[in-house]
C-alpha cells in the first residue's frame, strides 16, 4: 500500500475514536491482515491492527524507511542506507537477518509488491534527474524488469493486475501549499495492452499523489481543496468524493 496514503487511512481511523493518542512520530505504516509495520525512532515496529504494544524489528544505527508486506504475509521489504547508499532490504516479517537486494548507487525507494508476489521500487538510476522508474523484482531469482513508463514515483495495481495507477514525477522538494508549477505530481492509469497512460486527474492542476485501488475505487491524497487531503474516484477519473477535511 502507498505510504502516505496508507497513513492518511490510519489517522482517518482513529479520528473515530475519542481515546486515541498519538505520542511519537509514526511513519510510513505497511498493512496485511492484522499486522502493522511502520517507521519510528529510525527503526521498523510491528504491532497487531488493533493495537497494544509494538515490537522492534530493526535496531541498525541507519534509518530504515518505506516498508511494504508481501502478498503472503511472510516478507518484509524497506529502504536503509546500511552500507552508505540507500538500498533495498527484505527480511522476515517475524524478524531476521536484512538481505540486499539491489545495487543502485543510492535513492532505492520500496513501492510496494505487485499482485504476484513481485518486490517493486523506484530508482533513478537509468534515468536523468528528476525523473524515476520504476523497477519488478523477482526475490527467487533476482531478475529485475523495467515497467515501460517514465517519470513513475510510486502506484499501486487493481486488484486483477492488468491496470497501474501511478504518481507522475516525484516530489520536487518545495513545500510550498497548493503549488502549480511544471513539477506538480498528478495522477496517471495505465492498462495492459493499451498505446498509453491517460490522467484521469487530468483537469486538476495542483498536486494528486499514491494512488490506492480498492474495492472499485481509487484513493488517493490531493490538495484539492487548499490542504493535502484523503479523495477518491471511480476508475474512470469520475465520481470525485472527499474523504477528510484537514486544513493545516
Amino acid at each position: 500500500m502507498p505510504v502516505m496514503l496508507s497513513f492518511a487511512l490510519l489517522l482517518a481511523a482513529a479520528a473515530d475514536a475519542p481515546s486515541a493518542r498519538s505520542i511519537g512520530n509514526y511513519r510510513y505504516p505497511a498493512i496485511h491482515g492484522d499486522v502493522v509495520v511502520f517507521a519510528a525512532e529510525g527503526d521498523l515496529w510491528q504491532v497487531a491492527r488493533s493495537g497494544g504494544v509494538a515490537a522492534r524489528l530493526t535496531s541498525h544505527p541507519a534509518d530504515e524507511s518505506y516498508p511494504a508486506i508481501s502478498p503472503d504475509g511472510t516478507t518484509l521489504a524497506f529502504s536503509a542506507a546500511y552500507e552508505g547508499p540507500t538500498e533495498v532490504y527484505t527480511m522476515p516479517l517475524g524478524g531476521g537477518s536484512p538481505v540486499r537486494r539491489t545495487f543502485e548507487g543510492g535513492g532505492a525507494q520500496v513501492v510496494g509488491f505487485t499482485t504476484g508476489g513481485a518486490l517493486v521500487y523506484a530508482t533513478r538510476r537509468y534515468s536523468t534527474l528528476p525523473d524515476t522508474q520504476l523497477f519488478r523484482l523477482d526475490l527467487a531469482s533476482g531478475a529485475r524488469t523495467p515497467v515501460p513508463l517514465a517519470q513513475v514515483a510510486d502506484g499501486a495495481w487493481t486488484p486483477g493486475g492488468r491496470t497501474l495507477f501511478f504518481t507522475r514525477l516525484p516530489f520536487q522538494g518545495s513545500h510550498t501549499k497548493r503549488y502549480r508549477g511544471g513539477t506538480a505530481q498528478s495522477l496517471w492509469k495505465y492498462t495492459e495492452g493499451a498505446a498509453e497512460a491517460v490522467p484521469p486527474t487530468a483537469d486538476y492542476a495542483g498536486t494528486s499523489k499514491t494512488p490506492l485501488p480498492w474495492n472499485g475505487r481509487v484513493y488517493f491524497l490531493s490538495d484539492g481543496d487548499g490542504s493535502v487531503n484523503l479523495w477518491s474516484m471511480d476508475e474512470d477519473g469520475r465520481d470525485l468524493r472527499q474523504h477528510t477535511h484537514h486544513k493545516g
